[in-house]
C-alpha cells in the first residue's frame, strides 16, 4: 500500500496549501474595501488638480514654467514604476513590467539613457539587474495604508533630475483600478504636462487670476500636482493589489480542489486494483488446495 499512503500523503499537502490559499483570500477581502475607500477619497483631488493644470497649460501666462510643454531634446528618460511588495498576485506585476520592456527597447533604440525610480520591492528585484537603466531612487515597505511623507523623497530626486536637464521626460507607470476583475497596467506622461483635452477647453477661456503672482503660485502648485499623481498611482496600485491577490487565491484554492478530486479518484483506482490482486491471489490460492 505503499502507493496509496503516498497519494493520501499529497492529498493532505494539497488540502494544507489549500487552507492557507484560503486564508489569504479572505485576507485580501478584507482588505479590499479599505484600499478602495482610500484611493476613491484620493481620487477627486487628483482628478480636479490635474484639471486645473489642464487648463494653466492653455492659458496666457507671463510665466512660463519649465514643466510646461517645451522643446526638449530626448536624451534621458525617468519613469516612477509602482509594484507590489510582495507577490501571490497572478500576472499584476508581470503584465506592468512586460509594457514598460517594450517602451525600454524602443528607448534604447534611439539610444536614450533610462533613469528608474522604484515604489515597492518587486519593481526594484525584476529591475535591478537590467542595464543600461539606472535606478535612481528605491522606496519599499509602505504597507497598506501608504503616506506622501514616504514618497516625497522619491519625488523631489526625480524632479531634481528633471530641472537639472539630467532627465528630458517623466512618466508614471502604475496598475490602474477598474474594478475587482480588472486591473490596467498604465503608463502617464507626468513631465512635461501636455493638455490632454486641448478641442474642448479651448472653446473656453480658461485664464486665472493669480496671487500674490504666477511664478510663486504655479511653483507650489505644480509641486502638489506632481506629488498628488505619485500618490495617486500608489493607491490604485494597492487596490489592484488586494483585488489581484483575492483573485489569485480564490483560483489557486479552487485549482487545489480539482486536484484533490482528481488524486482522490486515482487513489480509488489504485485501492480497487490492490483489492482485487488481493482476491485474485486468495482464490488462486484456494483453487490449489
Amino acid at each position: 500500500m505503499s502507493g496509496s499512503q503516498e497519494i493520501r500523503g499529497k492529498i493532505d499537502s494539497i488540502r494544507n496549501i489549500q487552507k492557507i490559499a484560503k486564508a489569504m483570500e479572505m485576507i485580501s477581502a478584507s482588505k479590499i474595501y479599505k484600499t478602495q475607500k482610500r484611493m476613491l477619497v484620493s481620487k477627486p483631488y487628483s482628478e480636479t488638480i490635474r484639471k486645473v493644470i489642464n487648463h494653466i497649460s492653455l492659458g496666457t501666462l507671463e510665466y512660463k514654467h519649465s514643466y510646461f510643454l517645451e522643446r526638449r531634446k530626448i536624451q534621458s528618460v525617468g519613469y516612477w514604476i509602482i509594484s507590489t511588495d510582495r507577490g501571490l498576485t497572478g500576472g499584476l506585476n508581470i503584465n506592468l513590467f512586460r509594457k514598460l520592456l517594450c517602451d525600454f527597447d524602443k528607448w534604447n533604440n534611439l539610444g536614450t539613457n533610462i533613469k528608474l525610480a522604484m515604489i515597492g520591492s518587486k519593481a526594484a528585484s525584476f529591475f535591478h539587474c537590467m542595464k543600461p537603466m539606472k535606478i535612481v531612487s528605491c522606496v519599499y515597505g509602505i504597507g497598506d495604508a501608504p503616506e506622501m511623507s514616504s514618497l516625497i523623497g522619491s519625488v523631489r530626486i526625480m524632479l531634481q533630475l528633471y530641472d537639472n536637464n539630467q532627465v528630458d521626460r517623466l512618466y508614471l507607470a502604475y496598475n490602474k483600478f477598474v474594478n475587482t476583475l480588472s486591473q490596467i497596467p498604465q503608463v502617464l506622461q507626468i513631465l512635461p504636462i501636455v493638455s490632454v483635452d486641448k478641442t474642448t477647453l479651448r472653446t473656453r477661456y480658461w485664464d486665472y487670476l493669480y496671487e500674490p503672482d504666477s511664478k510663486t503660485l504655479l511653483n507650489s502648485l505644480l509641486q502638489r500636482y506632481i506629488e498628488s499623481q505619485v500618490y495617486q498611482g500608489v493607491v490604485e496600485n494597492l487596490a489592484s493589489e488586494q483585488s489581484a491577490r483575492m483573485m489569485a487565491m480564490k483560483t489557486a484554492s479552487d485549482n487545489g480542489e480539482v486536484i484533490i478530486n482528481d488524486l482522490k479518484l486515482f487513489y480509488n483506482k489504485v485501492r480497487q486494483t490492490k483489492i482485487t490482486e488481493e482476491l485474485t491471489e486468495i482464490v488462486s490460492g484456494a483453487s490449489v488446495m
